[in-house]
């Protein structure tokens, strides 16, 4: 029979394991509830084609990575008092890094950003300058660059369409780099511009597309919108297009390639330094081609053997330091912008691009 003194010890040592048992899962209750929330604020739907889509979808997989949690707020259309919204009930859940994924909305919640200094707030436009705001953005134009290679060698008329959204550093960045892709294997060639004014209109980019075609005699189309309306009006036309943050799908070989990032590689570099606590100072993120954070995603059948070689030699070059913007470059009113032995600045390339390279046209339609 056993003494009271052993029962006493077996209860107690019941008693200590119980506490020590509801320590820890106390302790990884909490744990759990401190995990790091990322919020993401969409000028359009997640599961969209193009910038919303491909954006979301970049963010995600490096969240997964990375081990923390997500919050999106969609279809917030710039100035229409939804982006303010959406910081405002981010605040309120304690999310204290929060992605603002369209250009205009810097300016449109520069003051509620001040409002919110213990919020890290990342966006890809530089129209404001904040302790807690970062600028981020691929190098887009690095692929850009590489598509004008494309069509340069593809043109037969000679005459290359751009539909362009707004007249703004980013825009004109990538016209830029295209134009100067193109000249890079095609010199005699002229790239046809026009711009919409809006990142989507559907009638009005695919009616741009169509004028091009029509007055200008284009033969090989690219675009800077958020959507592939411009793909769709292209392949009904029976005209070589180059997409913009789009997979192959279901298109025909018209697609010739397409422009995209890999925004899963640019928002890890960011999201890692925050959980890190990395003082990154005045340090804002432009990842590029050196990091395959960008390129083009497919060659379709239409695409000459030669000119994805070319692209290749190309891309060889960009990835031990070959800038774009380098060497002797005029703008279209005939001024130097670059010398021969120069690199234009990326202070420049991002905030000060408010004009086009010799060999653009801009169409005005009258």
């Amino acid at each position: 029979m056993r003494s009271k003194t052993t029962v006493f010890w077996f209860f107690s040592g019941v008693a200590v394991l119980l506490l020590i048992v509801g320590s820890i899962l106390l302790f990884h209750n909490g744990k759990k509830e401190d995990k790091t929330v990322v919020g993401v604020i969409l000028p359009g739907s997640s599961d969209e084609l193009g910038w919303n889509g491909t954006h979301y979808q970049g963010i995600k997989a490096a969240c997964e990575e990375l081990g923390v949690g997500i919050e999106v707020y969609e279809n917030a259309a710039e100035y229409s008092g939804e982006c303010e919204k959406a910081i405002r009930k981010m605040a309120e859940k304690g999310i204290r890094m929060i992605f603002l994924e369209s250009f205009n909305y810097p300016d449109e919640v520069g003051e509620i950003i001040k409002e919110y200094p213990e919020i890290s707030f990342y966006c890809c436009s530089t129209d404001i300058s904040l302790k807690n705001y970062k600028t981020y953005f691929a190098r887009v134009y690095q692929a850009r660059y590489l598509s004008g290679i494309v069509a340069g060698m593809k043109t037969e008329s000679n005459h290359i369409g751009y539909v362009a959204a707004m007249d703004n550093s980013e825009v004109n960045r990538g016209i830029n780099a295209f134009t100067l892709g193109v000249q890079s294997v095609n010199p005699e060639a002229t790239v046809h511009v026009t711009y919409t004014g809006a990142w989507d209109n559907k009638e009005k980019e695919q009616q741009e597309a169509y004028t091009l075609v029509k007055e200008c005699g284009v033969d090989v189309l690219s675009y800077h919108q958020n959507q592939s309306f411009i793909v769709d009006v292209a392949e009904e036309m029976g005209v070589y297009v180059i997409g913009y943050n789009i997979e192959r799908g279901e298109y025909s070989d018209y697609l010739l390639t397409s422009v995209v990032s890999r925004w899963d590689i640019v928002y890890q570099e960011i999201i890692r330094d925050y959980l890190q606590n990395k003082d990154v100072g005045d340090k804002n993120y432009w990842i590029g081609i050196e990091k395959e954070a960008v390129g083009l995603a497919f060659y379709s059948d239409a695409v000459p053997q030669a000119a994805i070689e070319e692209v290749n030699r190309a891309t060889e070059l960009l990835c031990n330091n070959k800038e774009v913007f380098s060497g002797r470059i005029y703008d279209l009113a005939g001024n130097q912008r670059c010398s021969e032995d120069e690199v234009i600045r990326d202070e420049v390339l991002m905030q000060k691009m408010d004009w086009l390279v010799e060999g653009v046209e801009v169409y005005e339609d009258n």
